[in-house]
């Protein structure tokens, strides 16, 4: 049980962190993309979306892995800040807290974890559309026959959007990723969005850690989501508590 919940940190990854640095869309053989993608983040809120500040997410989630199928209930709650973010999550076996507070990486899971950068990985990476070093190409060929874009970030990580073509609005998206020797791939399945102070942010979704030897699925469902909100100074300490 320890395994499955010391998996979810993974979440980190995956949950929620301006000038094209490709040259001009038309003479760029990804120009379609790049359309795509510009398009994507002016649906979810733009210059809002690019310039936000802070924000906080807290809910429930209910765990279930391919070696333990019963639902274990717990809560989670991620506070973001630029590079800086906060997560915790709550559960009848064990509490994890994970900071990284701009320098430095603090967590209490067993035997700690390294990852990627938060704001390299997964939804936050729709905020740097657009800013040097972050490019935006085609999916790859076994992905080819859905709509939608790669962001790459100039560390080499990488994350993929689905878009619904109608509305332009995110599906899901999925990284995969190194950690400790380790290939990780998270795949996370929009289930609903809310609009919060003009951006469109997922509120229900599915989330899947393929870690192996074992896979990992969470049911996310966000019931408080604050946007710019002022935040407790030390909200990012790393102690030595965590």
């Amino acid at each position: 049980m320890r395994t499955i919940v010391f998996g979810l940190i993974i979440f980190l990854a995956a949950i929620y962190s301006p000038l094209f640095a490709q040259g001009t869309v038309a003479g760029n053989r990804f120009a379609a993309e790049i359309a795509l993608a510009e398009k994507v983040v002016g649906v979810h809120g733009g210059e809002k979306l690019r310039e936000i500040r802070s924000l906080v997410l807290r809910g429930s989630v209910d765990i279930t892995a391919s070696n333990f199928p019963q639902a274990i209930a717990g809560g989670f709650s991620t506070v973001f800040q630029g590079d800086k973010y906060r997560f915790e999550l709550q559960n009848p076996f064990q509490n994890l807290t994970q900071i990284y507070d701009g320098t430095k990486t603090s967590s209490t899971a067993p035997g700690g974890i390294k990852l990627p950068p938060v704001n390299r990985i997964g939804l936050p990476v729709l905020a740097s559309v657009g800013k040097t070093g972050f490019i935006v190409t085609s999916l790859a060929d076994d992905k080819k026959k859905r709509t939608g874009f790669r962001v790459t970030s100039p560390e080499g990580y990488f994350t993929d959007f689905y878009v619904d073509q109608k509305t332009n609005q995110l599906k899901g998206y999925d990284s995969t990723f190194t950690i400790d020797g380790r290939t990780v791939t998270t795949i996370v399945e929009i289930d609903k969005l809310k609009t919060v102070d003009g951006i469109l942010i997922p509120e229900r979704y599915v989330q899947r850690f393929d870690l192996g030897s074992f896979t990992v699925y969470a049911n996310f469902k966000t019931k408080e989501i604050l946007v710019n909100s002022e935040l407790d100074a030390d909200v990012f300490t790393v102690g030595e508590g965590n």
